[in-house]
């Protein structure tokens, strides 16, 4: 089977270079950048990975443009902070040329604050990133992209490891512009709440990752993760409340 690998980048040359590393074994790797200031050129050179220029379009529509870039038939989609390990590389390397199914789920294990979170909700995490592209694609969502397929789904050994965030300055900056993007698709799918509505919603999502998910057996980070999901959860819902206001 060859195999395209296709990312998209913005300013994250010190992690993409992890990243293109464990996909040396791609027959094509597509780097899709939006603009980055860094050497992310440097680090695509280094790895031999073609570099492609395009504007910010949601990160459904701008990942399946970077999907449209590939030559191969088949397509892993992997994040800039994510990483292949050995064993998923070697499930990917066995698969047939021709399989049945239409895309596979890997299993993501993810860091935060320095630690592997093996609870809370974020583990077990089969998440799809192999996949045909003549039966599969990203939806159009701007935050929380997904791919969707057409026929059986089919799931690889391995992990692959998500070095999501490392400090509380990394998350608070995503956190501000994932939440502006998901309150501004719900607006614009007719979705309204109230603030009554939006701390509810903090307090669940904090007791369902730290007791039903068993976010408290992942020690402290567990207990600031749970919270500081409840807090991303407020901040989505208050900035769609106040789209519905203005």
């Amino acid at each position: 089977m060859k195999i395209s690998v296709a990312i998209i980048t913005l300013n994250a040359a010190e992690v993409l270079d992890r990243c293109l590393h464990s996909v040396a074994f791609a027959d094509e790797i597509i780097v899709l950048d939006q603009g980055s200031n860094d050497n992310t050129d440097e680090v695509c050179q280094r790895h031999g990975a073609i570099l492609l220029q395009s504007e910010w379009l949601g990160f459904g529509l701008t990942k399946q443009k970077a999907v449209d870039a590939c030559r191969n038939r088949w397509v892993l989609s992997i994040d800039t902070d994510e990483e292949v390990t050995p064993e998923l590389r070697a499930a990917i390397e066995n698969l047939p040329a021709e399989p049945a199914q239409s895309a596979y789920t890997v299993n993501r294990l993810s860091r935060f604050l320095g630690r592997w979170i093996h609870h809370c909700g974020w583990h077990p995490e089969h998440v799809v990133r192999l996949f045909d592209r003549q039966r599969a694609a990203f939806n159009d969502k701007k935050v929380h992209e997904a791919i969707e397929s057409i026929g059986p789904v089919g799931s690889l050994g391995g992990l692959l490891h998500h070095h999501t965030y490392e400090t509380m300055e990394q998350y608070v900056e995503k956190l501000n512009r994932y939440t502006t993007l998901a309150a501004e698709e719900m607006h614009e799918r007719g979705r309204t709440t109230s603030l009554w509505q939006a701390v509810l919603r903090a307090e669940a999502t904090f007791w369902r990752m730290f007791v039903l998910q068993g976010g408290v057996r992942d020690g402290w980070v567990g207990a600031v993760l749970c919270w500081s999901s409840g807090f991303y959860v407020l901040t989505k819902y208050v900035k769609l409340w106040r789209l519905g206001q203005s």
